[in-house]
């Protein structure tokens, strides 16, 4: 029951925040922005639905493990700041709308990329929960790669603003 209700939570927070992407974005790209490096985009959306997808085909049932669920749970706060830091900026792509400045409030006065710390730690900290160790290494090692790709074309993309 209790992998149930996790995920439950998880797979509607991410259908909320994709809502929330799709709205921003629409309005960024009507605001002038652009996209940048889209291309590893499906990508990034296919291992994140891969990995709720398995969660949801190996977790129910299993015994949990507290301290996991507790990681995962205390991350859900700071996914929260970082997308209030963001506001209507928040998206799921990367985007650069000419003339805006860097957020530089919230978790962004210590991190230039917190939502992707977010990320690595439920990437790992949910299957890991449920004892699904395996599950947690193989897709923290393929979250690894997209990250390195993916904040590789952000920094180059937001370089002008720093």
């Amino acid at each position: 029951m209790i992998a149930e209700i996790a995920l439950g939570y998880v797979t509607l927070a991410r259908l909320v925040e994709m809502r929330m992407a799709r709205a921003n974005t629409a309005r960024l790209l009507a605001a002038g922005a652009h996209e940048v490096a889209p291309g590893h985009y499906p990508v990034i959306i296919a291992m994140h639905l891969a990995w709720l997808g398995g969660l949801w085909w190996l977790a129910p049932g299993r015994a949990v493990v507290p301290v996991w669920l507790a990681v995962f749970a205390a991350l859900q706060p700071l996914r929260i700041w970082v997308m209030a830091a963001l506001g209507r900026r928040w998206t799921a792509r990367i985007l650069v709308v000419p003339g805006e400045v860097l957020v530089r409030t919230g978790p962004y006065r210590w991190l230039h990329h917190p939502n992707y710390a977010v990320v690595v730690g439920e990437v790992a900290s949910l299957p890991l929960a449920f004892g699904l160790n395996r599950m947690a290494l193989g897709f923290s090692i393929a979250n690894a790669v997209m990250l390195t790709i993916r904040i590789r074309a952000e920094n180059a993309a937001l370089a002008p603003l720093r």
